[in-house]
């Protein structure tokens, strides 16, 4: 493997003159990039500790940063460093790590290293466009600003004069980067720094570095765009979002696992041999955060016994139903003419009975989410289905508009909440023009448009993009005034008031390149997957791989025979991937995209080794698993899996529960 190593330290003399009139010193250090991963720290940080220890200065302390020149992550990790009592900050790294700390800084900072002139790459964009790397580090001359990338001419020795209103007469929308020097220069007293100028080049190679700068910052904003990270995946939705709800065939036979939900899984109330009806229900919630469990069918219990479950690697019980052919429903099954009059506990109990979860993936008991420990005043309803290929929610938006809306005006007023917003990505223009007429005469009712960006559709991030406000580590959203559902969660709601109907069936997309019938189908909670795919047409041979839910969050199945359950969003036939992991190179890619600003890299070393010391540094529990880090790891790692075993290793290490369900 190419180690491409991007900086060096100064030469001895260099270093000893530069902190020859200083004190109070501290050391940030990168640990590198393009590099193979290691967890030992690089030598460089304690090289220079020890100089200093030699010349009897202070130190006042040092950090070691991943991918320093990610600006949003390293200002959280520099707070110390930027608040100590330390006099001057040396920074070893290349010279987008030296810039990034010097923009950050309130007092001196200093490069205690030079940028390597190579061929590789250069991080923060991530991509072929180069760091120029010159081989010679400016900024403890220039104040953390370059001349070199910052000045469209790249001047060493000082303004050309050209620039007018301290814009650059290159680009006219630039501020001239040698006024910006002489300012920032001024405001901390060391002009003097300057005396001595003109600097000879090492290395006279250049780069187009406008070009570079317009790309860095397009890649920067289009990633800090409404909330950190994220991808932007092809969304490939045109193969199925203009077919219609089809209902699929009640299945002959369903096998209904107790465990479709976050949390305790569900008791059986039946036994074999005994007759079932539809919507009747055969398993109950256990605990406060459980849910209960219905017949899809009616018919006869054959067999309550272990079975693999959809979602997992794992056996959990289910209840097998094999249908008399009548479909007759549990005459518990009645609408509720006068829920305007319930308390919200009434309500709350009423949605539990009926077993609704969260259907966006997560299944959690929507009951929980409405009876919060604290004032709520604002419901987002998610309509965003940023994952690529799924329709089923924007077939829902179009066809159940008014069951969505009466969902969310239960949901006000169960909560106490004064506004409600349905969140829409920009890419499905028909169902917001349809909700935003629906909703016009609708004062407590808004409907917000958003740029499709994945994966906005998770709650933090929702919240972060459509209120500013930020759900930090061991927050929930109704920590800060928020309850957040899927539109087929609110639409489940509905059902349950109108028509009485607990959650027993559900829209989910079947598509995928190998799908010969594509299309949204409203399926029976149970119905085979082998069965969807036969009726859909999939190519099931050693070319396919078959998925539950969608490209970026589902989880492959290599049975299938197993069931759909409550939090199957999609069943999808795509080609097999064919690439084999490779050892990670430090790229940085999988921190640059993380929504939840983590560093996935180092998830698959800590699982392997079952560090949970390392797991719980680097904060596995905060994924959400929304799989950004894998679609863009260049060395094809299959990082969600290392996240879902890492948490598994945690989980029981501390003696909890293991949730079986992608979050």
């Amino acid at each position: 493997m190419v180690d491409y190593t991007k900086f060096k330290m100064k030469a001895r003399n260099e270093l000893v003159e530069l902190l020859d009139d200083k004190d109070k010193f501290y050391i940030v250090a990168c640990k590198k990039c393009f590099k193979k991963f290691q967890i030992e720290d690089e030598p460089e940080c304690n090289e220079f500790s020890k100089l200093l220890q030699e010349l009897g200065k202070e130190l006042v302390g040092s950090i070691a940063v991943d991918f320093l020149c990610n600006k949003p992550m390293t200002e959280k990790k520099l707070k110390h460093a930027l608040t100590s009592k330390a006099n001057s900050i040396c920074v070893i790294s290349c010279g987008l790590g030296i810039s990034t700390v010097a923009q950050l800084a309130n007092k001196p900072v200093y490069a205690a290293s030079d940028s390597i002139c190579f061929d590789g790459r250069h991080g923060m964009a991530l991509t072929e466009k180069l760091c120029n790397a010159c081989g010679q580090c400016y900024l403890n001359l220039t104040g953390g600003i370059c001349p070199i990338v910052d000045c469209s001419k790249s001047l060493i020795n000082g303004q050309c004069g050209g620039s007018k209103g301290y814009k650059c007469e290159v680009g006219k929308e630039k501020d001239c980067a040698w006024d910006r020097i002489y300012q920032r220069l001024d405001a901390r007293n060391r002009t003097d720094i300057l005396h001595g100028l003109p600097i000879g080049l090492r290395n006279y190679s250049k780069v187009n570095h406008k070009l570079v700068n317009d790309y860095v910052n397009a890649v920067r904003n289009k990633r800090l765009s409404g909330f950190y990270g994220g991808v932007h995946p092809t969304g490939n939705k045109a193969f199925t979002e203009h077919f219609p709800i089809k209902t699929f065939p009640s299945p002959k036979t369903v096998t209904i696992p107790l465990l479709q939900h976050e949390g305790a899984p569900a008791q059986p109330l039946v036994k074999i041999g005994d007759q079932v009806l539809t919507g009747q229900k055969i398993g109950r919630a256990v605990g406060s955060i459980s849910a209960n469990i219905h017949a899809s069918i009616s018919g006869i219990v054959t067999a309550i016994e272990d079975r693999r479950h959809p979602d997992t690697e794992l056996i959990s019980t289910a209840i097998v139903i094999e249908s008399d052919g009548k479909d007759e429903l549990c005459p518990s099954i009645t609408p509720v003419t006068d829920w305007d009059k319930m308390s919200a506990k009434e309500i709350a109990k009423l949605i539990r009975e009926k077993g609704i979860v969260g259907l966006g993936g997560a299944g959690f008991p929507t009951a929980v989410k409405l009876l919060p420990p604290k004032p709520i005043d604002t419901v987002i309803v998610n309509g965003c289905e940023c994952e690529p290929l799924l329709t089923s929610d924007h077939r829902v938006m179009l066809e159940y508009a008014d069951e969505i809306l009466f969902g969310l005006t239960v949901m006000l007023k169960t909560l106490g909440a004064h506004r409600g917003i349905i969140v829409i990505e920009d890419n499905k223009q028909d169902a917001i023009k349809l909700l935003e007429e629906k909703t016009a005469h609708i004062r407590t009712i808004e409907i917000r448009t958003v740029t499709t960006k994945y994966p906005q559709g998770a709650e933090k991030l929702l919240i972060k993009r459509v209120l500013d406000r930020h759900v930090s580590s061991g927050l929930l959203p109704f920590d800060l005034g928020v309850v957040v559902s899927n539109v087929s969660t609110v639409k489940a709601i509905s059902d349950a008031i109108v028509k009485g109907l607990p959650l027993i069936e559900r829209v989910l997309t079947v598509g995928g390149a190998n799908i010969s019938k594509p299309g949204n189908y409203l399926v029976k909670i149970g119905t085979s997957v082998d069965e969807i795919i036969d009726y859909c047409g999939a190519l099931t041979d050693e070319s396919t791989d078959i998925k539950l839910g969608g490209p970026m969050m589902g989880a492959y199945i290599d049975e299938l025979n197993v069931p759909v359950i409550k939090t199957t969003g999609a069943v999808l036939a795509i080609n097999k991937e064919k690439s084999e992991p490779n050892p990670c190179i430090r790229c940085g890619r999988c921190a640059d995209v993380c929504p939840m600003e983590l560093l996935p890299l180092y998830y698959p070393i800590y699982a392997g080794e079952e560090n949970v010391d390392g797991l719980i540094e680097k904060a596995v529990t905060d994924c959400i698993e929304c799989g950004c880090c894998e679609y863009i790891c260049s060395s094809k790692i299959p990082l969600r899996m290392s996240i879902r075993y890492g948490k598994r290793v945690l989980a029981e290490t501390e003696g909890s529960q293991v949730c079986l369900l992608p979050h």
